[in-house]
């Protein structure tokens, strides 16, 4: 049950990392530092008071940055592999009963896969914002993306697999309707062409 909790905790960890980088790291180091998670030995470190320091400044800039239509787009493009990384490392601190490499392939498979499905999630999202409006709304997308971002770190931490199980029926749903458009789109088609 420990290994499922973990595991709960790193996938959702890892996808608010695709929304924001440093927040889900922030938060596991705090939940580290006051004792609701335990870290692997190689991911303990985040609990350390010159991280948790670095974190917090990470966090402000990031988010602070976003606010900034012309800086957001230039900061996608280095938030995306750094998300990965991100979701890589908060996803294996939750495996440390396995041995390192079968902890880090773990964290790279399952917390970069949700970090990365995050990611396209929040910049086709801004993307959308920024065609349709001219990226008058970006700062208010961004805003929501940030509390989401943190809402989903805490809830990671704090019920983790309520929120696995969220996070899963959610994917589901977008499965489902992805492959409903995509028999909808063929049909239409077909149609056409016949």
């Amino acid at each position: 049950m420990e290994t499922l909790v973990g595991a709960c905790i790193g996938i959702g960890l890892a996808a608010a990392c695709g929304m924001r980088v440093f927040i889900p790291l922030l938060v596991l180091g705090v939940a580290s530092r006051v004792g609701v998670v335990t870290l692997s030995e190689s991911t303990a470190w985040l609990a350390s008071t010159p991280a948790l320091c670095t974190l917090g400044v990470a966090c402000l800039v990031e988010v602070a940055a976003y606010w900034l239509p012309s800086i957001d787009h230039a900061l996608d493009l280095l938030a995306a592999p750094a998300a990965l990384i991100a979701g890589t490392l908060v996803a294996a601190s939750q495996f440390g009963e396995f041995t390192p490499s079968l902890a880090w392939g773990l964290g790279a498979i399952a917390g970069g896969g949700a970090a990365g499905l995050s990611t396209v999630t929040n910049v086709s999202t801004r993307g959308v914002g920024t065609v349709s409006t001219a990226g008058l709304v970006n700062p208010l997308i961004s805003a929501v993306q940030t509390v989401v971002s943190a809402a989903v770190s805490v809830l990671a931490v704090l019920v983790p697999v309520a929120l696995a199980a969220v996070l899963l029926l959610l994917a589901t749903i977008a499965a489902i309707l992805i492959r409903r458009r995509r028999r909808t789109g063929d049909a239409g088609g077909a149609i056409a062409i016949g």
